[in-house]
């Protein structure tokens, strides 16, 4: 099975390259399934239903996010009838949506999804690790073909802790948040492909993709100033491409992807077929 997530969609630019992408993505990497962190799509701020109707016509199969998912505040008569738009599955319980789907593919495989959001830098909210493990229990590979957990989180401390927690349970474990790509993507020992943050797609001339002159002066005066508001420049697809073994559900490879914009281009089959001669 082969699969992308795409790092946190932030604005128009990042709409627009993921949009422009995906479809040549989707047949020039086989891909099997696509997964986007669209929490920050509505202008930098949050989703709307026109947004994961435009993600979902363009070949995202399940939007993830994260805490920003109710700056939008339409969004919340909306998600739970959206099967495909997850929230973090450790808030309180009675928050509207859902956290986890179970995706069905071509030839009756099933994929499972999971939501779920750090705690450290992070609002207060239930343990992920203890929500994580549930639902493993109730969804184990053999009984689904593959699992993918979004870590939706500030600290890089315990993204990696999830990703050794999910060791050899879950196909892969996937950062969000930071919207820098890292370059740590790594098969752990047990099996599951990790990656601290898959990036952002959205413009990189800008301070986690917000117009950097508001955000430096921010730092500058430690003042008051006005709201931020999202650069809006060519922006780069970032993600992270994982490939799984059939027969185990466990990764096989993994490896960033990065098109447009300002930041070095990376193709992965291309840097696998370098590693694997």
């Amino acid at each position: 099975m082969r699969f992308l997530l795409c790092g946190d969609i932030v604005g128009r630019s990042g709409r627009e390259v993921v949009i422009a992408h995906l479809p040549r993505l989707r047949r020039e990497l086989a891909l099997d399934f696509v997964i986007a962190n669209g929490e920050n799509a509505a202008h930098g701020f949050g989703i709307t239903d026109t947004i994961c109707g435009e993600l979902y016509a363009a070949g995202v199969d399940v939007i993830t996010t994260g805490n920003h998912v109710w700056d939008r505040r339409e969004i919340i008569g909306y998600i739970g009838g959206d099967p495909r738009l997850l929230r973090p599955i450790n808030f309180p319980p009675g928050t509207p949506g859902r956290g986890h789907a179970v995706l069905a593919l071509p030839g009756g495989r099933k994929l499972l999804v999971i939501n779920a959001m750090a705690r450290l830098f992070m609002d207060a909210i239930d343990d992920p690790f203890t929500g994580v493990d549930r639902l493993l229990a109730e969804h184990p590979l053999g009984a689904v073909d593959g699992i993918l957990v979004d870590f939706h989180g500030e600290a890089t401390s315990e993204k990696m802790s999830m990703g050794h927690f999910c060791d050899g349970r879950v196909s892969a474990v996937i950062g969000t948040h930071s919207h820098v790509p890292t370059a740590d993507c790594q098969i752990l020992p047990g099996g599951t492909a990790y990656m601290t943050d898959a990036g952002m797609c959205g413009d990189y001339d800008s301070v986690i993709g917000m117009q950097k002159e508001a955000a430096v002066a921010r730092f500058v005066r430690k003042m008051p100033g006005e709201r931020l508001q999202v650069a809006e420049g060519e922006g780069t697809l970032c993600a992270a491409f994982v490939e799984t073994d059939d027969a185990t559900g466990l990764a096989r490879r993994i490896a960033p992807l990065r098109l447009g914009g300002r930041l070095q281009p990376h193709w992965p089959l291309l840097a696998m077929a370098a590693a694997n001669p």
